[in-house]
């Protein structure tokens, strides 16, 4: 061991007449420690919202939509096979896309009505696992557009459980479904009406998608909006959605047409950058709080070195040269910084882990909820650590603790031993 690191580490046990530069320096690895466990939570936190979010937008969104630049995409079965065959698609299914307007004796509400295939929806979205009522293969029954009577004879439509308590349906009843393309009559136009059974209500996750979205079939969805033999494209999953652009590319040498791509990152990325500049600014914020500790250090090196003033004389005459005193106050104030960083990072990484049982706890022992459901749409406190962040947490906590060092410890190399030991 160094004399300088000895000497570095015997300053911080404080003697009974230097007690006030120990609260101050307990204070510094406090501070330091709040600072880095917050940055850790607060950093985990996000990134498990942000995943819990990319995970309900890409359950029921593809991660790259194929469509035609003409209007409607044709041949869409042939299209479907030729995608599969890209190496990093794992899934596709083509889909109409339609604005219309759904009503029953509840009221009137308006709706995207998206026609799917029952035999390959479930391999790009999560929509057969979040039927809650009923069954998806009810919308498989044919459209007959004079459908009169009896519910049996009537297509089948499945729709968010937000937008059925909107319009006060369940399962087994009836609501119309009206298209602003209306049929063009000698009076003008006239909006094309028509009679679907509710098979199936389901739950996203999303308001936003349980209040205004429903789901038919594509030849349903065809006939009903006669958009003959085409779709409105082809949705695609792949294995990786971070591979998204580079796969779009690639279907795009594969199909060689009119088409285009458009990937899960383009279609939401107002969302998403505004998710990353959130995250940001919280970083921003948080390390401030080790900024703060950082000028406790400062204060308590600048203290210890007023204080050792004698010592320093000392060990100057004793051939210590201005390097080594330097390195002495640095040890302490890194020291400092090391211990914060450490107990912070522990406290972090274990609140983060055990977060969700944490606010389980909390919410049973005073009985409330954090996140309501039926406000946030959430059953649980998402939280996901990442091991790049939590480094850079500690790179960063740990170069601002060295930095606030080198002041005081440039000051004390540069005591005059001479003015140390004038009174002594």
């Amino acid at each position: 061991m160094s004399y300088e690191f000895f000497i570095g580490l015997r300053y911080l046990k404080a003697k009974r007449k230097q007690t006030f530069i120990s609260v101050i320096s307990f204070i510094s690895v406090l501070g330091i420690t709040v600072g880095v466990t917050a940055l850790i939570i607060v950093l985990s936190v996000m990134n498990g919202f942000e995943d819990n979010l990319k995970e309900k937008i890409l359950g029921v969104n593809a991660n790259v939509v194929v469509t035609s630049l003409g209007k409607g995409l044709r041949n869409y079965g042939e299209v479907s096979d030729k995608v599969k065959e890209v190496p990093g698609v794992t899934g596709s299914t083509p889909f109409t896309y339609n604005q219309a307007m759904i009503s029953s004796s509840g009221g009137v509400i308006g709706a995207v009505i998206r026609g799917v295939d029952t035999k390959s929806v479930g391999s790009v979205t999560i929509l057969p696992t979040r039927i809650k009522e009923g069954s998806l293969d009810g919308i498989e029954a044919p459209f007959a557009e004079n459908a009169e009577g009896g519910t049996g004879k009537l297509p089948g439509i499945v729709i968010g459980r937000e937008l059925a308590r909107n319009i006060a349906v369940g399962v087994g009843d009836t609501v119309n479904v009206i298209s602003p393309m209306g049929t063009m009559t000698p009076a003008g136009p006239v909006p094309r009406l028509a009679a679907f059974k509710v098979v199936g209500l389901f739950e996203l996750g999303m308001y936003e998608y349980d209040s205004n979205l429903a789901f038919i079939s594509i030849g349903n969805a065809q006939k009903f909006f006669r958009l003959g033999d085409t779709v409105s494209g082809i949705e695609v999953k792949i294995n990786d959605i971070y591979q998204a652009d580079r796969i779009a590319d690639r279907i795009m040498l594969v199909l060689k047409g009119d088409y285009w791509t458009r990937t899960w990152m383009e279609m939401n990325r107002n969302l998403f950058s505004a998710l990353k500049l959130e995250k940001v600014a919280m970083f921003i914020i948080l390390t401030l709080i080790i900024l703060v500790a950082a000028l406790n250090i400062i204060s308590t090196l600048i203290m210890v070195v007023m204080e050792k003033g004698k010592d320093i004389a000392i060990l100057k005459s004793l051939g210590a040269t201005s390097g080594s005193i330097m390195k002495i106050f640095m040890i302490e104030g890194v020291i400092i910084g090391l211990v914060g960083t450490f107990f912070g990072t522990a406290l972090g990484l274990v609140t983060a882990l055990n977060l969700e049982k944490i606010v389980s706890f909390i919410e049973k022992a005073f009985h409330f909820k954090v996140l309501p459901p039926s406000v946030y749409y959430i059953d649980k406190f998402p939280s996901k650590v990442d091991p790049m962040v939590v480094a850079i947490i500690v790179v960063i906590s740990i170069s601002i603790s060295f930095l606030a060092t080198l002041y005081p410890s440039w000051q004390a190399s540069r005591f005059d031993p001479a003015e140390g030991l004038r009174y002594e």
